[in-house]
């Protein structure tokens, strides 16, 4: 998918954001790029992409660079991004990224017995070349019984050949439970929300 970049200045990032701009870089060891790109753009961009995907970045029009979204810092009140992080890719080599993991059917423990999903992780660290990055891993729960897991191991055979697992093998992705663990848990105090997607600098800083 492609984006729009502009190069810009450094220590203009207040003005940018008031003209509905999103200050941002473009590194990896070779490059360091300061540019800006258009916060609606961007929104819809990353929606579509999240940060497991390639974006085909266009700066000036003409300057082409093939990138993964490798941290949004946040506004804590409004929840909108001040500053993005983009990771040129160099062909050939591996990167880091999150994929997302995707459920498939019902599990027989909530069919049968009542019981309700609990999903511990979503998403897979993993490493891999970048033009072979899955949009996501699907699982197939359909067999799941009550108080079974689907483990970060059990991704492996779901995984592109070449993608090294990065995540604790024995991390839970998902489980079966029954519905007075959810509740009790649901009466406690609730998990804090968390204020960044992915930390970056502080563009204030530049």
């Amino acid at each position: 998918m492609e984006l729009a970049a502009q190069k810009r200045e450094i220590g203009k990032a207040s003005h940018l954001r008031q003209q509905g701009l999103i200050p941002a870089v473009i590194y990896n060891k070779e490059l360091n790029l300061s540019i800006s790109v258009e916060k609606r753009a961007f929104d819809k961009v990353f929606r579509s992409q999240g940060t497991s995907s390639i974006i085909d970045l266009k700066v000036d029009g003409s300057e082409d660079h093939a990138v993964l979204v490798k941290a949004v810092q946040m506004d804590k009140r409004r929840r909108e991004p001040q500053h993005v992080d983009f990771y040129a890719v160099i062909q050939g080599q591996a990167v880091e990224v999150h994929v997302p993991v995707e459920l498939k059917g019902k599990a027989l423990g909530v069919r049968e017995n009542g019981g309700l999903l609990d999903m511990q992780k979503r998403e897979v660290f993993i490493s891999i070349l970048p033009r072979l990055i899955p949009n996501h891993v699907e699982i197939d729960i359909t067999n799941l019984g009550m108080h079974e897991s689907i483990h970060v191991k059990d991704l492996v055979a779901n995984l592109p050949a070449e993608a090294t697992i990065l995540d604790d093998l024995e991390a839970t992705i998902v489980t079966v439970v029954p519905p007075r663990v959810i509740a009790e848990d649901e009466e406690g105090t609730p998990s804090a929300e968390p204020e960044v997607i992915a930390k970056g600098k502080d563009e204030d800083e530049d």
